[in-house]
């Protein structure tokens, strides 16, 4: 079976794994104290163009969400996302489970705007019974969104400017940053989103690391305690030099931007393949996603040989499915993949 249905099918790019058999049995201080932790850390603020920002590195992104939104928020208040939104419907209530209910809107192309952002301050303040509600505070977005949509910088500079009309945080959950950054679309940089955000993450997991993702947080406000949330939430890895190590090697040589390029190509590849057979799609994605609406009886025969995901079912006759590529995607196996949709 050939797998096109996630990003992190494989474990770690070769020179990842290279750097942890090479530093395995050196003596390190834990808890990511470690010299690997702090070298990646000013590598990730060099990137950023951040000198002031706090970096720390977690194990999974359901985890850094958690972690992070539990530290910005006070018992009562709620973070605000997409109705698509990660932390509203694929992380198993993981934000609610430590005390912050989710406040979703709408989302467009799985995007939140400025304007709902203003919409949900009045729709609170304005209420009359504001006390009596989970007061919104932070708002979350994903670079790029669960349909592998973008956000442009305008589209960014204006979502801050309305959490600084609310009083709102800005956090962005970077799961394939990597594969957002690459895009030809895009627009928006590190620098860019350091300059943006309160706090985002760069995703380690699923681009090219075994597992692992970076905390960046800009604001001094969220930087208090946010270790003893970390260890309290029990993501505080012991070996925290793992971590360290990993995006040590994935910020080094352009690692981290050369594979997100290399998944896009292959992506766009597969979507040109679907659009010359005259599928539409559920959405226009410029990422390592792609979301082609393909007859049933195609997808029958397709199955036996590549893993997808179901996405949509829209008939009896046509299903919306994603093809995911990533970082260790073959052009062999894309290849075979557009034959077969050629002759399907």
């Amino acid at each position: 079976m050939i797998c096109f249905n996630c990003d992190y099918n494989e474990g770690c790019h070769p020179a990842v794994l290279e750097a942890l058999a090479r530093t395995n049995m050196e003596q390190t201080a834990g808890y990511g104290e470690d010299p690997h932790c702090g070298h990646a850390a000013e590598l990730i603020r060099q990137a950023c163009d951040a000198p002031k920002a706090d970096v720390h590195f977690l194990v999974g992104g359901t985890q850094v969400n958690m972690v992070m939104i539990a530290a910005a928020l006070r018992p009562h208040q709620s973070p605000v996302c997409a109705d698509s939104g990660h932390i509203n419907v694929h992380e198993t209530g993981a934000v609610e489970a430590s005390g912050h209910k989710v406040i979703s809107v709408p989302g467009v192309d799985g995007k939140i705007s400025a304007e709902q952002v203003r919409q949900v301050w009045r729709d609170h303040y304005e209420s009359g019974n504001d006390e009596h509600m989970a007061q919104p505070k932070l708002v979350y977005i994903s670079q790029p969104t669960e349909f592998g949509t973008l956000y442009s910088k305008k589209e960014l500079e204006a979502l801050r400017s309305a959490c600084d009309e609310c009083g709102f945080y800005l956090y962005a959950d970077g799961a394939r940053l990597g594969y957002g950054l690459a895009a030809k679309e895009n627009d928006v940089t590190l620098p860019d989103l350091a300059r943006n955000c309160d706090a985002f993450y760069i995703g380690g997991t699923k681009v090219g690391a075994l597992f692992g993702e970076a905390l960046v947080i800009v604001n001094d406000e969220l930087k208090t305690d946010f270790r003893y949330v970390e260890k309290q939430r029990g993501a505080m890895l012991a070996k925290g030099r793992i971590l360290g190590v990993q995006f040590e090697t994935l910020f080094t040589g352009g690692l981290y931007e050369k594979m997100g390029r290399h998944a896009v190509e292959l992506a766009l590849r597969i979507r040109d393949a679907c659009a010359e057979k005259g599928w539409s799609f559920i959405m226009d994605s410029p990422t390592n996603q792609q979301f082609p609406i393909v007859p049933n009886r195609v997808l029958a025969k397709l199955g036996e040989k590549y893993a997808y995901s179901p996405w949509m079912k829209l008939s009896d006759q046509e299903t919306a499915v994603r093809f995911c590529t990533s970082w260790a995607t073959t052009e062999e196996n894309v290849n075979a993949l557009i034959e077969d949709i050629k002759n399907a």
